[in-house]
């Protein structure tokens, strides 16, 4: 058996650490120190529960997919974050990290976004608790993602482009942390995903594990035992994943697959298939895998979801998926696009962008009919009608 968890160093195997600037040690050291001792304490424990409970509406839903169980042949659960106040599962994470700025007497939030469900997220819990945000976010996202722009502004949230390289996800990070170095007595930066300095991996993994803490109590009721057969996540940085299999990260009875944007294809130079196509390196202060040149310059990703857009995924599931852990899987655009229109007129359900590549995974799946399938519904699609309306122009008439 592996083993999973993260070691004192911030490291999972080889995967993870904190590269950072000098102007920023302070900060990530604040946050290391004091993490865990927060997470443990009853007071934030019983703020944290509860905001979940009575703000989020958590548990979320494990539902019974009826018609996808027998079009594919075996018990298709889904684990319904899209039905999380806000949209996904980006809200636990986001409750959490407010909880921690809160305590640690920081007044300015920091965030990046892709698909903007984090920055919503992000700004609803500084309105929350009354604290100014600001949120970056790419030029082309801001474009292709515009209802959770406006929902971001209307929360009361500063809106910032971010206008270099591929003006995406990456480039939101990247004045993101800017920002923090020139701000960093006051600020405190709600990273979004498994990505980043330690501690940001970990304890992001631990918000989000909440997920698979409630799988295993709705499964027993269900299905009379506590664990899948397999979980299907997607993965960019890996929030999702990483909550969705944070309690069976060391139960080998339970496939673990991941799912990666292929964009146009693998091999077309414009994909996000960082498993199949990165290499060893550092982005965002982490050692992870990443798509770089032979010089180790970043390789602009590729993506029709702008949440999987990013050139690297969190070391957490580098780690999982080089020991062989956890099977990674590549969709393609068209393979996403497809499973969102197929989902929504087979159970009613209209997933994100994101989403749907878990959704399309399951064709590249084998599996038995009494196989216990977990598909973890990250995010609903509102945000992606633009996409989704495109594709239904494209489409022959019904």
């Amino acid at each position: 058996m592996i083993h999973t968890q993260i070691d004192e160093r911030g490291y999972y195997g080889r995967f993870g650490g904190a590269y950072i600037p000098e102007m920023l040690q302070a900060n990530v050291e604040e946050l290391r120190v004091n993490y865990l001792r927060m997470l443990e304490d009853p007071e934030f424990r019983r703020e944290f529960d509860l905001l979940l409970k009575d703000y989020v509406g958590r548990p979320s839903p494990l539902y019974y997919a009826d018609r996808l169980s027998q079009h594919y042949g075996a018990k298709v659960y889904l684990k319904r974050e899209d039905l999380n106040h806000t949209g996904a599962h980006k809200i636990n994470n986001t409750i959490g990290q407010i909880l921690l700025a809160e305590r640690l007497g920081k007044k300015r939030i920091i965030a990046e976004t892709g698909a903007g469900q984090h920055g919503v997220a992000t700004a609803t819990v500084c309105a929350l608790k009354g604290l100014q945000c600001i949120v970056y976010m790419g030029e082309v996202d801001i474009e292709r993602q515009a209802p959770n722009v406006a929902r971001m502004r209307m929360l009361g949230a500063e809106v910032r482009p971010a206008r270099s390289g591929s003006r995406t996800l990456k480039d939101a990070t990247n004045e993101a942390i800017r920002d923090w170095i020139n701000n960093p007595e006051d600020t405190h930066y709600i990273i979004g995903s498994v990505v980043g300095p330690h501690p940001y991996p970990d304890m992001v993994a631990r918000f989000q594990s909440v997920i698979s803490e409630e799988m295993k109590w709705q499964l027993a009721e269900k299905t009379g035992r506590d664990y899948p057969d397999a979980i299907v996540a997607c993965v960019g940085g890996g929030s999702n994943a990483a909550g969705a299999y944070y309690h069976y990260l060391n139960d080998e009875r339970v496939r673990l697959i991941a799912v990666e944007a292929a964009g146009l294809g693998v091999d077309s130079g414009e994909s996000a298939a960082t498993s199949q196509l990165g290499t060893e390196g550092i982005i965002h202060g982490s050692r992870t895998l990443l798509m770089q040149t032979e010089d180790g310059q970043i390789v602009e990703p590729y993506s029709i979801s702008a949440g999987l857009d990013y050139p690297g995924i969190g070391p957490l599931h580098a780690f999982l998926i080089d020991a062989k852990r956890a099977e990674a899987v590549s969709v393609t655009d068209d393979e996403a696009l497809a499973a969102s229109l197929f989902v929504a007129r087979q159970e009613g359900i209209i997933p994100a962008l994101e989403t749907a590549h878990a959704f399309a995974a399951l064709d590249h799946m084998s599996y038995g009919p009494e196989d216990v399938i977990v598909v973890c519904l990250s995010g609903r699609g509102d945000k992606d009608l633009a996409a989704f309306s495109a594709y239904l122009e494209s489409q022959p008439l019904p």
